[in-house]
């Protein structure tokens, strides 16, 4: 039998410049109990999520567009609820 050690995965340092804005807002990540780094790691994160949450909504709406059935009833509704509003 063989015996192995394994090695934990080494996370991977990067020196970054912040402008006034970034430090503010690292400031407040730390004052809020956050280290440097788990703020950092945890912007990222959720910058990475939004930017992918943004590019999934926007294959979406382009699916939805393309849909010819869909932007058919999309009209039909629009036109019975502008018949079912009030006179002005």
């Amino acid at each position: 039998m063989t015996d192995r050690d394994t090695l934990p995965a080494v996370a991977k340092a990067i020196s970054v410049r912040l402008d006034e804005e970034a430090q503010r807002a690292l400031r407040a990540l730390q004052a809020a109990g956050m280290t440097p780094s788990e703020a950092i790691r945890s912007s990222l994160v959720a910058s990475a999520t939004r930017l992918r949450r943004r590019s999934e909504l926007a294959a979406e709406v382009a699916a939805l567009e393309a849909d010819r059935d869909d932007r058919a009833e999309m009209l039909a509704v629009a036109e019975l609820m502008e018949s079912l509003r009030a006179p002005r």
